[in-house]
């Protein structure tokens, strides 16, 4: 197993995404702490690990205050002993409101998106460094690079949609996070998931968007959140153990950089 004797950290984690990432760490040996608002989902993503023969700790705490998620990596590294991964998967997502076009609404979207990430990994980088390294894996999105998707009636004022701009931030935010903490034998990688079938997705993408978006991509294909997991896996592992300031995208072929 990739990720035996290793701890990790999914942020996010009670459903969708985070779920699917915090099952597949514990199915490749890791110890996994999943954490999230919503603490009874939050319980019932640890009970199925643990059901299935792993080790899982379920805890709540908002992930852009500072003294919960310190909290939380105190009780994740006295509880497992280490911390070497951590998954900065938690955003405003699935709660998106499109048609809030205010101020106060974009700037929510990115504090949360933004701060998600910050603080997830200064929670985490004292363990990490005492201990000689870690993998700081941070959620971005093709979102972050512009589509040119198809548009329709008259504008009133400039769209403001927070959530690109945000994920775009994250990828900022991981290569010059690499550049700082390398030094203490610590990765930062960011992933770029493309359309993928979660439950938010099916909830705030409509059928004519999936479909345009799918039929652009190279291999003709939508995702599920199980395509993703094995590129944090890996970006986890000492498989990557050379591989830092990386934006992975995993879209089916959508977005090509190079």
């Amino acid at each position: 197993m990739n990720l035996a004797g290793k701890a990790a950290i999914v942020t996010g984690a009670a459903r969708g995404l985070g779920r699917a990432y915090a099952l597949h760490f514990a199915r490749e040996g890791a110890s996994v702490a999943v954490v999230d608002l919503r603490e009874e989902e939050a319980k019932e993503t640890a009970q199925q690990i643990g059901d299935a023969g792993g080790t899982a700790l379920a805890l709540q705490a908002d992930v852009t205050s500072e003294e919960q998620m310190a909290a939380m990596a105190k009780s994740v590294a006295e509880a497992f002993g280490r911390i070497d991964v951590i998954v900065n998967n938690a955003a405003l997502y699935g709660d998106i409101d499109f048609g809030d076009q205010s101020l106060d609404y974009f700037m929510e979207v990115l504090r949360v998106n933004i701060l998600s990430v910050a603080v997830g990994s200064r929670a985490v980088f004292p363990y990490m460094k005492e201990q000689g390294g870690g993998s700081i894996i941070n959620i971005s999105s093709t979102a972050a690079y512009p589509l040119p998707l198809p548009g329709g009636g008259d504008l009133t004022n400039i769209p403001l949609i927070g959530y690109p701009v945000s994920k775009a931030a994250v990828i900022h935010i991981t290569k010059s996070m690499a550049a700082a903490v390398g030094r203490y034998g610590i990765r930062v990688n960011a992933i770029a998931p493309g359309v993928t079938m979660s439950e938010a997705t099916k909830k705030l993408v409509p059928e004519p968007i999936l479909d345009t978006l799918t039929n652009a991509t190279a291999l003709r294909r939508r995702l599920e959140p199980s395509d993703l997991t094995g590129t944090a896996v890996h970006l986890a592992s000492d498989d990557s153990a050379l591989m830092t300031g990386q934006v992975l995208v995993v879209d089916a072929g959508l977005v090509m950089l190079g």
